[in-house]
């Protein structure tokens, strides 16, 4: 994202493009692309997934080629974040909102 660039309220930068210094991207609309993001505003799906589709989002995100089925790559989140279940934050303060320890008192 160049300097002085703005994202709006509920504006999108997809992940890979890249935001010229200076641009605005208005309220609702998406910017994509490389190596300079274009915008799309709401409504302009065929237009957008034209330039989205080269951008390798699955890959970028979830690590995986694009057509990956989503049951394979929720499996994947849920054993990344299920590994992570017993974790604690260390030198937490539970009066900063930072608690030592998270599970649940049914844990």
């Amino acid at each position: 994202m160049g300097a002085g660039s703005e994202l709006r309220i509920n504006s999108v930068l997809h992940a890979n493009s890249i935001l010229p210094p200076g641009t605005v991207v208005p309220i609702g609309w998406i910017a994509a692309g490389t190596p300079e993001a274009r915008l799309f505003e709401p409504g302009r799906h065929d237009a957008l997934w034209e330039v989205q589709r080269e951008l390798d989002f699955p890959g970028t995100v979830y690590g995986v080629p694009r057509g990956t089925s989503m049951r394979e790559i929720m499996a994947r989140q849920s054993d990344h974040f299920g590994a992570h279940l017993d974790d604690r934050v260390l030198g937490g303060d539970p009066a900063d909102g930072h608690p030592t320890d998270r599970r649940s008192p049914e844990a």
